[in-house]
């Protein structure tokens, strides 16, 4: 009966062979090897479930399941929620635990010993690396996180200086050029400019972009026009009143995201500006929200869930010992063209 057995025990080549994949493959996937695809670690896992597959020497153990923690300030924000989405598809395919926390107060931030006993805590929960979307003063936390060896990807970092941080964000500076230089190819010369705080890379980087159109169709922006404030409904509602009743007030307005371009929107309902016909708006990020706003929404459209998939995908290769590629990685904005932008003076 033994000789039996083990004439009939399933192998790695034999899940190899029946998975279609190679026998290195396989080892990688049953030993937890975050370098596999995810369909091809389902197939694998899948193929060996069904054969039976057992392993053959005391040494081998079952993977542990990784965890990983997603730190955010605030969940009341599309983009926030977009960017979570792909986390956490990544984090599913890739079989590993999620947890979302709130991030430490400021005091916590900012203070050394108790920036270590944060990242302490998420240790002890099993976390092997840390994603940081937008916090804000983080530099106390990412070094506790070096210290002990926790690899830690910033999404589009706020108030960081340090160019070694490890950061996932997307085009922004081309974002910001894309959005003006299409209002300026309806006509446009009087474009606004409202955006994000100016501690934001992302923020900063997008009104580069803005300057940089304008000064290439050889249009000087009015200052009067330019402002920067918070990623919020209310930021735009309140600069937006301020520019449309201006005695010389903007034909267009470049917003720094959709919540700020959705508080334009209302600014402008408000006065009664006609949208497109009087006043054409460009937001950022392209949120499902932009479908909502009547009219829908123009803005420039960032891969929100591939920002944090590409986040997971780099913070589990570090946690290997893989150092990433590059440390910071942006991908391609485009712009999505809808009716709230139109040629100048269409009324």
């Amino acid at each position: 009966m033994a000789g039996r057995a083990a004439r009939e025990r399933v192998t790695l080549a034999d899940v190899a062979e029946a998975a279609g994949v190679t026998k290195g493959t396989v080892s990688k996937v049953l030993n937890g090897r975050s370098d596999v695809a995810a369909d091809t670690r389902a197939r694998v896992l899948a193929t060996a479930t069904e054969l039976g597959y057992r392993p053959t020497t005391s040494q081998w153990e079952p993977p542990r399941t990784r965890t990983l923690a997603a730190v955010i300030d605030v969940l009341d924000s599309p983009y926030i929620s977009n960017v979570l989405q792909g986390i956490l598809d990544a984090a599913t395919a890739s079989h590993t635990n999620l947890l979302v926390r709130l991030a430490p107060d400021r005091a916590v931030r900012a203070t050394r010993a108790a920036a270590r006993a944060w990242v302490a805590e998420q240790q002890e929960a099993g976390v092997v690396g840390i994603i940081g979307l937008t916090l804000g003063e983080p530099t106390a936390v990412l070094r506790a996180a070096t210290e002990v060896g926790v690899p830690f990807v910033m999404v589009d970092p706020v108030d960081l200086d340090d160019p070694t941080v490890v950061s996932i964000g997307s085009t922004n500076w081309a974002g910001g050029r894309t959005a003006t230089e299409h209002l300026l190819a309806l006509g446009h010369r009087r474009i606004g400019w409202i955006g994000g705080p100016q501690t934001s890379a992302a923020a900063r980087e997008r009104l580069h972009g803005y300057r940089a159109a304008m000064g290439s169709a050889g249009v000087e922006p009015d200052p009067e026009l330019v402002r920067g404030d918070w990623f919020s409904v209310e930021s735009g509602l309140a600069h937006g009143r301020e520019l449309l009743t201006l005695p010389h007030p903007p034909t267009a307005i470049v917003a720094g995201d959709d919540e700020i371009a959705v508080g334009v929107l209302e600014a402008a309902r408000q006065l009664g500006v006609a949208v497109p016909a009087q006043l054409s708006v460009v937001g950022f990020d392209d949120t499902p929200q932009a479908m909502w706003t009547t009219p829908r929404l123009t803005s420039v459209h960032q891969p929100l869930a591939g920002m944090g998939r590409m986040a997971v995908e780099t913070v589990l290769a570090m946690a290997a010992g893989v150092e990433p590629a590059s440390r910071h990685v942006e991908l391609a904005t485009s712009l999505t063209v809808r009716d709230s932008t139109g040629p100048v003076g269409e009324a």
